[in-house]
C-alpha cells in the first residue's frame, strides 16, 4: 500500500486543525505546542508556506460571518477572536470561572471544535500536557451568536473530531482515549443533544487512538489515527472502507481542500521506540481522495 510523503516538510510540535480558504485557495493550520498559525497558498504551492508567531496557542479557528480580516479560535482560556490583520488576540469568553475552583484555568487549554449550520461554535477542552496529563475534567462547550456559553459534555479527556449529518440529525464526537467516536441525536433549533451511542469502535493491534476527523458529502468520516500512522475512512454505517498510511505514526487531523484531504501530524513521541515516525512527524499531508467535503460553516456573532 502507498505511503504518502509530505506535501510539506515540517516539524510542528502538534500540527492541528487544518482549514481550507475557498475564495482564496488558501490553506491555514495550527501548531498547538510551538504557538504558530501556518498558511499557505495551494495554487503556488509549498513555496508559498509561511508561519506567524501567536501570543499564546490556537488550537481550533473559524470564520465570522460578515468578515474576512477576524477569526474566532479556541485558545488557553477559551474562545478569542484573532485579528488577521494586527496579529492580536482578544478573549471573547472564557470558559472558567471560580465556581470551577482553583487551578483550572491554567491547567487546561481548548483543543478541537467546529461551527453548526446554525453559526454555533462548538469547542472541546482538555488537560493542558504542558501542565498535567489528561484526565476526565474536560468538557465540550457551546458557544451561540449571543455569546452564551453552554456545557454540553462533561467528563470528557481528549475531545477532538466532531461534526454533523448533512441532515442535521445526528452529531458525531470524538473522545480519543476511549478509542469512540460517539454519535448524539442533535436538534439543530435548539441546540441540544440526546441519545449517545457508540458510533465507531477503534481496535487495532497497530495502536493508536482516532483524533480529529472531516466529513465528506456522501456521509463518510474521514479519521486520523494518533499513534496508529493512519487515517481511516468510516462509512455512515460506522465501517472501515478504506486505509490511507502515513509515514508517522502522529497523524493527527485531516480537512477538505476540494478533493484533496489535508492531513496534519505531531512530532513523534517515542523516537527511541519509532525512529522510522521521526524524519517526517510534525509534517503535512495532501492526498487526493475523489471526493469533497461537507462546507464548512461561519461562527454568527450576533
Amino acid at each position: 500500500m502507498q505511503r504518502w510523503k509530505p506535501y510539506i516538510h515540517l516539524h510542528c510540535g502538534l500540527g492541528e486543525a487544518p482549514y481550507y480558504e475557498e475564495s482564496t485557495q488558501t490553506l491555514r493550520f495550527v501548531d498547538i505546542v510551538k504557538e504558530k498559525l501556518h498558511t499557505v497558498d495551494l495554487r503556488q504551492g509549498p513555496s508559498s508556506h509561511k508561519i506567524i508567531d501567536l501570543d499564546e496557542a490556537i488550537s481550533t479557528t473559524a470564520h465570522i460571518e460578515g468578515t474576512e480580516d477576524e477569526l474566532i479560535v479556541g485558545a488557553k482560556k477559551g474562545y478569542a477572536c484573532y485579528n488577521r490583520v494586527l496579529g492580536k488576540l482578544e478573549y471573547v469568553k472564557k470558559v472558567w470561572d471560580e465556581s470551577d475552583g482553583q487551578g483550572k484555568e491554567e491547567r487546561m487549554r481548548c483543543n478541537d471544535g467546529a461551527v453548526d449550520r446554525a453559526g454555533r461554535y462548538w469547542v472541546g477542552t482538555m488537560n493542558d500536557p504542558k501542565v498535567q496529563a489528561p484526565t476526565d475534567e474536560g468538557v465540550l462547550f457551546r458557544l451561540d451568536p449571543d455569546l452564551t456559553l453552554h456545557r454540553m459534555i462533561e467528563q470528557v479527556s481528549i475531545p477532538n473530531g466532531m461534526g454533523w449529518s448533512a441532515d442535521d440529525q445526528k452529531m458525531f464526537f470524538t473522545d480519543s482515549p476511549t478509542g469512540h467516536i460517539f454519535v448524539y441525536d442533535f436538534n439543530l433549533e435548539s441546540g441540544s443533544l440526546s441519545n449517545r451511542r457508540v458510533f465507531f469502535q477503534y481496535s487495532d493491534d497497530d495502536g493508536g487512538v482516532p483524533d480529529g476527523f472531516a466529513m465528506d458529502i456522501e456521509g463518510n468520516l474521514w479519521t486520523a489515527i494518533c499513534g496508529g500512522g493512519k487515517v481511516l475512512k468510516v462509512s455512515s454505517e460506522g465501517k472501515v472502507v478504506g486505509v490511507i498510511e502515513m509515514p508517522t505514526r502522529m497523524i493527527s487531523c485531516p480537512g477538505f481542500a476540494g478533493e484533496d484531504l489535508i492531513v496534519t501530524s505531531a512530532e513523534e513521541e517515542e523516537p527511541e521506540n519509532y525512529p522510522d515516525s521521526v524524519e517526517y512527524g510534525g509534517s503535512l499531508f495532501r492526498v487526493n481522495v475523489g471526493v469533497t467535503g461537507m462546507p464548512l460553516h461561519r461562527f454568527r456573532r450576533s
